[in-house]
């Protein structure tokens, strides 16, 4: 796994051994900055069940102004502080060690954020608690977009208070970009 474009071009990053974390592929992740680099500029964004933090440091290389990771696991934890010191973005990162549930109700009170992208384990049935929740605390600026990675075995259920903007499917993955749903006035 490698940073694609950006500061960080072409360098190497570590993951955990094993089947604990499923990196995003590069043809996924590639597609995906594609779509998010005009938005990137000076933003902040949330890396949601991070692994080695390969998407938050993707974007910090192509110019995000600060990333939260947040990652339960202990090892994968790690690596992404390892990745993020490697590739000389410590500075602009933050590595949250804890259960989802209790970030994002620890960043209830901060800065909302530009960018979200969240990948949970696919069969653990968390997209649409964690996306409610997110809705509910208002984590995403109201201008700002979440992008879910899911299976395409799987639906995405889609709170209330956001919409679906598009949808890009491959054999096995979904990307979803989501955003505030704006109201009727």
């Amino acid at each position: 796994m490698r940073v694609i474009a950006g500061s960080a071009k072409s360098m190497p990053l570590k993951t955990i051994p094993g089947l604990e974390t499923r990196p995003t592929t590069d043809r996924v992740k590639e597609t995906l900055f594609n779509m998010l680099q005009p938005y990137l500029c000076e933003c902040r964004f949330l890396d949601i069940f991070a692994g080695s933090g390969g998407i938050g440091i993707e974007a910090l290389s192509r110019g995000a102004q600060f990333c939260v990771f947040i990652e339960k696991n202990r090892k994968a934890a790690a690596v992404i502080e390892d990745n993020l010191k490697f590739t000389r973005l410590a500075g602009r990162g933050e590595v949250w060690c804890k259960d989802v549930f209790q970030a994002v109700a620890s960043l209830e009170n901060e800065e909302p954020f530009d960018c979200i992208f969240m990948d949970p384990p696919y069969e653990a049935g968390l997209y649409t608690s964690v996306l409610e929740r997110i809705a509910e605390n208002g984590l995403l600026k109201a201008e700002g977009y979440l992008i879910a990675e899911g299976s395409s075995q799987i639906a995405l259920t889609i709170p209330k208070g956001m919409k679906i903007l598009r949808e890009k499917v491959y054999k096995t993955t979904t990307l979803t970009f989501l955003c505030a749903e704006e109201e009727n006035v």
